[in-house]
């Protein structure tokens, strides 16, 4: 019996140092594992701040987007309108309009004089008047007489002497 107890003894030391180093090995497991915990918390509150701060930041990008979106289709609106104005607009070597005869135009000339300038000013006549010319006076309807003649016998801008006179 008694080396039964002391082996029964011997056991329970060994059990119970073995219980020992379980509780402190459970203990250092369990307080590693509470410091592991508690970094990946701080990582998961770092890690959600900055996908709140990113959405904030795409938010604002999209309505930078948006704003851009819309002064470009203003200005393409505009470029397209300068276009159909330019189109529209003569050519610099087109020289028809005032000065200038169709003729000299179909001949190819590209001096930008087309003739002297006696030659313009004979085929263009000039007309001095004596007195304000009134528009109301130039319509004339079936039952008015003929317009009262100035003292220099004229009838108006543009009219010519009456023949009876």
């Amino acid at each position: 019996m008694v080396k039964e107890y002391r082996k029964l003894s011997h056991s329970f030391e060994e059990a119970k140092a073995e219980n020992v180093s379980l509780k402190s090995s459970s203990a250092e497991s369990s307080s590693d594992e509470q410091e592991d915990a508690d970094t990946l918390k701080t990582e998961l509150s770092k890690l959600q701040a900055e996908n709140e701060m990113l959405r904030n930041e795409i938010s604002e990008l999209k309505a930078e987007v948006a704003k851009s979106t819309v002064e470009l289709s203003t200005w393409n609106k505009a470029n397209i309108t300068l276009q159909k104005i330019c189109e529209n607009q003569k050519q610099a070597s087109d020289k028809t309009g005032i000065g200038f005869s169709d003729s000299e135009f179909c001949k190819g000339e590209s001096s930008t004089q087309s003739r002297p300038a006696y030659d313009k000013f004979n085929k263009m006549n000039f007309v001095k008047a004596d007195m304000m010319y009134n528009c109301f006076e130039s319509v004339k309807y079936d039952n008015q007489n003929s317009p009262m003649l100035n003292e220099n016998g004229k009838a108006g801008i543009g009219f010519s002497k009456p023949e009876s006179l």
